[in-house]
């Protein structure tokens, strides 16, 4: 079993890269004559599914350079919101053009990648935690209730140091650790954890993705009957990442694509997605079944006890011990991540932290889905062409997988098209059914 090393992977802060196709930022304006004969060609906020909002986040965050200060997703409004650093009206402008509302900032890019830099250098302590919050323009560091005494002072004296408005310090109640131990879904040396998503390698073996931190610690997996479902591959942990792979003992084992919700209903995983700050997302895990919340961060560093962990998603979705390796995922049908940890449980709330599922793939080289999707093609958006206040009127989206015919619904709140979703199946062998499940319904 290899503990490879990856690349750092180059996070935009608003959640850049989506499935899907790019909806390109199309051009709206208003063609009311006024008074003195001359139109007023302002262009008008349109509003964004989250994959679009995030793809065009991306394609400002390259535009804006040095100006560009993250971005996050108004769900209630269905609005892309882009952080400006400064006062130039023409990046302003830019940002509009797209469809986007510009918010002028303090804070660019470049401070707050350096701003994480130097905590990581300075404050790296066990029991803390930061991720960039676009909503606030700041770094949000989180420290749990182990932090105390000498290590509270160095903490609060860095991020002091960063400056007025770069950092901002949060107390969580709990304790951040891996959510291992706990669960009934997969079980290896010990451990018990949660299957994520099954994935199909670069030589056509299934398998499946879960915790870095379950596969470290055993090589054998079985389900909870006992019955062996096979053997880790590769593992991530601790490092960039807390993802492992684990293949099927079984070349015949039935391994679908799919999320398993609890009281027979099952979820078709399509396609891989970026998280983007302020999207709703679904957790599902062996202990405490299905749960929702929002993306609060990306590319966040966590210092668990075991070692320092860094490029994971934030989020307030509750987890507990057990959930680890469950899968995040969208309504939508779109693999998101991998539960690592957090602090916190479902009755007091708290942070939880995910591996990106593209990160994942890309390390293992394996894919979601149909075999000849790459990673983040899960989905087709169907371009946004709604003026403000307006529903899209896009196409609806398509997955990519092998598709139903007999499954023609009428597309998600974002479409109007047909719902072509992929044909798959799930991933919980041998699973005995999920405890909890209550926190979160999915439509």
């Amino acid at each position: 079993m290899s503990h490879r090393r990856i690349p750092k992977r180059k996070a935009v802060l608003a959640g850049a890269g989506a499935v899907g196709i790019a909806a390109a930022a199309i051009l709206l304006p208003q063609a009311n004559a006024s008074q003195s004969g001359q139109d007023d060609d302002r262009p008008t906020v349109r509003t964004m599914t989250a994959a679009s909002a995030a793809q065009t986040a991306k394609q400002l965050a390259g535009s804006l350079g040095d100006s560009y200060g993250g971005a996050y997703y108004d769900a209630g409004t269905r609005r892309l919101v882009v952080n400006v650093a400064g006062e130039d009206r023409a990046l302003a402008e830019r940002v509009e053009a797209a469809g986007a509302v510009a918010k002028t900032v303090r804070n660019g890019v470049a401070a707050l990648a350096g701003a994480t830099r130097t905590l990581s250098a300075e404050a790296g302590v066990p029991g803390t935690a930061w991720a960039v919050d676009p909503r606030t323009n700041q770094v949000l560091v989180t420290a749990d209730r182990t932090v105390t005494g000498a290590r509270w002072d160095r903490l609060e004296s860095t991020v002091r140091g960063l400056g007025e408005g770069v950092a901002e310090i949060r107390r969580s109640k709990g304790e951040f650790r891996p959510f291992a131990d706990g669960g009934d879904a997969i079980f290896g040396g010990g451990a018990r954890c949660s299957l994520g998503f099954n994935v199909t390698t670069s030589d056509g073996a299934r398998g499946f993705l879960t915790a870095g931190h379950c596969t470290v610690a055993a090589q054998q997996w079985s389900d909870g009957n006992g019955a062996v479902l096979g053997s880790a591959q590769e593992s991530v942990f601790p490092g960039e990442g807390d993802f492992g792979l684990v293949t099927y003992d079984d070349p015949a084992a039935e391994a679908p694509d799919e999320v398993d919700l609890g009281d027979g209903q099952r979820l078709a995983i399509k396609g891989t997605a970026e998280a983007a700050v302020g999207q709703q997302v679904f957790r599902m895990g062996s202990t405490t079944g299905l749960r929702d919340g929002q993306v609060t961060g990306l590319n966040a560093t966590v210092n668990y006890p075991e070692g320092t962990v860094t490029g994971l998603i934030q989020t307030d979705v509750c987890a507990e011990p057990g959930d680890s390796g469950g899968s995040l995922f969208t309504r939508d049908g779109d693999a998101i991540g991998l539960t690592s940890g957090g602090s916190g449980d479902c009755d007091a709330g708290g942070e939880t932290f995910f591996q990106p599922v593209t990160t994942a793939l890309a390390a293992v080289g394996a894919t979601i889905g149909d075999a000849e999707q790459p990673p983040g093609q899960g989905g087709q958006e169907g371009q946004d062409q709604g003026g403000a206040g307006e529903e899209d009127q896009g196409q609806g989206e398509q997955g990519q997988g092998d598709q139903d015919p007999g499954d023609q619904g009428q597309g998600s709140e974002e479409g109007a098209g047909q719902d072509q979703e992929a044909g798959g199946q799930d991933q919980d062998a041998g699973d005995q059914g999920h405890q909890g499940g209550q926190g979160a319904d999915l439509p």
